[in-house]
């Protein structure tokens, strides 16, 4: 409880994990590099999409990260919190894929989409390890889900609040809900902790939160796939878009996983309200 008794501010080194954490989750959007890229604004093409190509890519990215989830998730080793992450070799998988996915349209995302969700899943949840988070953890993989709603602040957000901790609120609403309806969970400190799920409850909750976390996922799936059937894309740009792809969502997971080793260390509320001074988004 110590540590508890000393304010964030207090803390140079801590303050400086921050400011980093701000400076990655605060960056431009992946709509917005992904756009750079190919050099024509994706939201527009992306609106224009038939609904049934829109929903089939929903569709896709739904079981993409449901797969992810349980092939990464599930799947690594739940020991050694702290190990350094591998980011170089993730990006390399993750652009090797997307040569392979190049510019077939939906057959060749529906094979290239699982493949490069798992990889991205496991650099995400590699990262957490490195922070010192405990995979085995259901609290752990939460937060790992929720980086993939982190596709950056929406127009629709909340002024007085970040678009980072509004990515983050609705998926701990969701177990907020979730905890009353599944035999044995207990929910803790607010902030979406389940413990004690079985097998059957431990997959109501996964197909729940990534039920949840498609919806924004799936968006910027579509402007991944919009980005190329750009004509002068083609394979070349499917694995740099990849690259570009995985490489946000690291920068995101770092920021996520700092940020909640602070606030595991000084509390949720005083980490967010630094959090909103820092990106001068919130006063404190």
């Amino acid at each position: 409880m110590g540590e508890l008794a000393v304010p964030l501010q207090d803390c140079p080194q801590d303050m400086a994990d921050l400011q980093r954490a701000v400076a990655l989750l605060e960056a431009p959007t992946l709509t917005a590099r992904m756009a750079n890229l190919v050099g024509s604004p994706l939201e527009f093409t992306v609106r224009k999409l038939p609904a049934g190509v829109s929903r089939r890519i929903q569709g896709m990215a739904e079981a993409a990260l449901y797969k992810a989830a349980q092939a990464a998730l599930w799947s690594m080793d739940t020991q050694q919190p702290g190990k350094p992450a591998s980011p170089r070799l993730h990006k390399l998988a993750a652009a090797a894929s997307g040569a392979l996915g190049g510019a077939g349209g939906l057959p060749a995302l529906a094979i290239e989409l699982p493949l490069s969700t798992t990889i991205i899943m496991r650099a995400v949840a590699d990262i957490a390890r490195s922070e010192g988070f405990d995979l085995h953890d259901h609290a752990t993989r939460q937060a790992c889900l929720e980086v993939f709603a982190l596709g950056g602040s929406s127009g629709a957000d909340d002024a007085s609040e970040t678009g980072y901790y509004l990515a983050r609120g609705f998926t701990t609403e969701l177990v907020r809900h979730l905890s009353a309806e599944l035999a044995g969970t207990t929910l803790g400190g607010g902030h979406g902790l389940l413990l004690g799920l079985g097998p059957k409850e431990a997959g109501k909750w996964l197909a729940r939160i990534v039920e949840k976390v498609a919806a924004r996922f799936g968006v910027v799936v579509s402007e991944k796939f919009v980005a190329q059937a750009v004509p002068v894309i083609g394979a070349v740009a499917g694995a740099t878009l990849n690259t570009l792809f995985i490489g946000y969502y690291q920068d995101m997971a770092r920021g996520h996983f700092i940020v909640r080793r602070l606030e595991r260390k000084h509390g949720f509320e005083a980490v967010r309200l630094a959090y909103g001074a820092t990106s001068g988004r919130m006063p404190a």
